[in-house]
């Protein structure tokens, strides 16, 4: 007996005209929980192309690295060296010669 009495509260807890009454509730509540998921799919998207940027950003790095240690290495002297030879080109063994300018001031008439 207790249970049937608990069956027919709970069947009158959910009558039809409750249910209609508050179907505009139920819709709200559908609604946010579209927007929850979405909202979820949504970050998981933005975490996934900020993991991919941060990984082309690490290979970029190690990529400069690479570049900047090279020419660092063919620009030094010895290597400049070796590299001209095979032109013609060698180190003189003379000084540079200074070039001095003299400054000329020229009158400049006024028309």
């Amino acid at each position: 007996m207790e249970k049937r009495k608990k069956i027919i509260e709970f069947k009158k807890l959910f009558r039809y005209n409750w249910i209609v009454e508050n179907i505009g509730f139920f819709l709200f509540l559908g609604f946010l929980t579209v927007i929850y998921i979405a909202n979820g799919h949504q970050a998981d998207k933005s975490i996934r192309e900020i993991s991919r940027t941060n990984k082309k950003l690490v290979e970029l790095e190690y990529e400069y690295k690479t570049l900047k240690s090279e020419l660092m290495y063919k620009t030094r002297e010895s290597e400049l060296i070796k590299a001209a030879e095979p032109m013609g080109l060698s180190l003189s063994d003379k000084q540079p010669v200074h070039i001095k300018m003299i400054e000329r001031h020229r009158a400049y008439s006024q028309e």
